[in-house]
C-alpha cells in the first residue's frame, strides 16, 4: 500500500474542511432533511414535550454481576427506573486511596426521569458496597416518542 504524502493529506483535510463549509453554508437554504427532523411532529421529539417532563440517563458500576442484578432489580421493583441496561465485562482503572486501581465491573445504565434522581441516588447508596458509589446521571436531550412516553409510564410520579 502507498504511504500519502503530506501534501496529500494536506489536501483531503482542505477538501473535507471545504465540504464541511458548504453544508453548513447550504443548510439554511435547504433546511434538514425530514428524516432527521426534531419537530414534536417529526419520528425524534424533545424528551420534554412529555408533558414537561425532563429524562435522564444513571451510570452506575457493580463489582459483580450477581450485586448488578440485585440493584437492577430493586430499582425497578420500587419504579425508579423504567430499564437497567446490566453490561458485565468493563475494566475500570480510578484513582483511590492513593494509588492507582483497576477492576472488572458491571455498568448499569438506567434510563429514568429527572425528577427521580435523588431518590434513585439514596437508593443506590443504601444498597450498594462500595463506599463511594458511582451514581452519574447525563440528560436525555432527544428520543423517539413512543419510548420517552414509555419511560414516563413506567416510572414512579413525584
Amino acid at each position: 500500500m502507498r504511504h500519502l504524502s503530506r501534501l496529500h493529506i494536506e489536501i483531503m483535510v482542505a477538501g473535507v474542511v471545504l465540504v464541511l463549509f458548504f453544508l453548513n453554508f447550504l443548510h439554511p437554504l435547504i433546511g434538514t432533511p425530514e428524516h432527521l427532523s426534531t419537530k414534536e411532529t417529526g419520528p425524534w421529539a424533545p424528551a420534554s414535550v412529555v408533558d414537561g417532563d425532563k429524562f435522564i440517563v444513571v451510570y452506575v458500576t457493580t463489582p459483580s454481576r450477581e450485586i448488578g442484578k440485585d440493584l437492577a432489580n430493586s430499582i425497578i421493583s420500587n419504579r425508579l427506573a423504567a430499564c437497567v441496561n446490566q453490561i458485565p465485562g468493563i475494566e475500570s482503572t480510578y484513582w483511590w486511596n492513593g494509588k492507582v486501581v483497576s477492576d472488572t465491573e458491571v455498568f448499569l445504565l438506567i434510563k429514568t426521569r429527572e425528577s427521580l434522581f435523588n431518590a434513585l441516588s439514596r437508593h443506590v447508596k443504601a444498597n450498594h458496597p462500595y463506599e463511594v458509589p458511582e451514581v452519574i446521571a447525563v440528560p436525555i436531550t432527544e428520543g423517539s416518542k413512543e419510548y420517552i412516553q414509555w419511560l414516563k409510564e413506567s416510572t414512579a410520579f413525584v
